[in-house]
C-alpha cells in the first residue's frame, strides 16, 4: 500500500485500519497528547470539534511544513458525554444509561494542512440500543471490548445489540471516511 503525504495524530489502531481500507497509509503516525478534559459546561459537539482541533494542532506545531489529520469521537446521551471507563462498575452505568435508549456518537476531523491551513467536519450518528438485560451486560464487561474507548466498540459483539443506525458506521468506528477522505483530498493527498 502507498504511504500518503500526511500524519495521523492518533495511537488508535481502528483509525489507521479505518484509513487504509481507503487506500489512505500515514507515513507517520504520531499520537497527540493533549488534555482531553471537557471545559465546564461544554457541550459534546463543541468538545469533539475542540478535541480534533486541538490534536491536529499540537502534531502540527510540532511537525511543521507536514499535512496532519486528528480525529476525536464521543458518545452523547442527550448533553451528557460518555468518557471512557475506568473500572468494570464505571462501564457497568454506561450500558444501563445506554440500554433501550437513543444516543449519538459524533466523530470530528480535522486536517492542518502543510501551509497552516484548517479544514475540518462533523459527523453525528444516531444509534437505537436495545434493552439490555443483566446478563448481556455483565457478558459485555467481561469481554473487555470497552476498555480504552468511550463507551463501547461497535465493531465487536455490541454490535449484536444495536436495532438501528443512521449516520456513518465509520464514524461510530472513529473516522468517518467519507468526510476524512474528502478532507484529504482538498489538501492535494491524493
Amino acid at each position: 500500500m502507498q504511504v500518503k503525504d500526511f500524519i495521523l495524530a492518533s495511537g488508535s489502531p481502528q483509525r489507521r485500519q479505518l484509513l487504509e481500507q481507503i487506500g489512505y497509509t500515514p507515513k507517520k503516525i504520531i499520537p497527540a497528547d493533549i488534555d482531553e478534559s471537557c471545559l465546564k459546561y461544554e457541550r459534546p459537539l463543541p468538545y469533539v470539534k475542540r478535541m480534533a482541533l486541538e490534536k491536529a494542532k499540537k502534531v502540527a506545531l510540532d511537525n511543521p511544513g507536514e499535512n496532519v489529520l486528528a480525529c476525536d469521537t464521543v458518545v452523547a446521551v442527550g448533553l451528557r458525554i460518555i468518557h471512557k471507563s475506568k473500572t468494570p462498575e464505571e462501564q457497568e452505568a454506561v450500558m444501563k444509561l445506554l440500554s433501550g435508549r437513543n444516543h449519538k456518537v459524533i466523530s470530528a476531523v480535522c486536517l492542518v494542512d502543510k501551509n497552516g491551513r484548517i479544514s475540518s467536519r462533523c459527523v453525528t450518528t444516531r444509534i437505537t440500543m436495545k434493552r439490555l438485560n443483566e446478563e448481556e451486560i455483565r457478558e459485555y464487561i467481561a469481554g473487555k471490548e470497552w476498555v480504552g474507548v468511550c463507551g463501547y466498540k461497535i465493531e465487536g459483539s455490541l454490535a449484536g445489540f444495536v436495532k438501528k443506525i443512521t449516520g456513518s458506521y465509520s464514524g461510530v468506528v472513529g473516522l468517518p471516511l467519507y468526510e476524512t477522505r474528502n478532507l484529504l483530498t482538498g489538501a492535494g493527498i491524493r
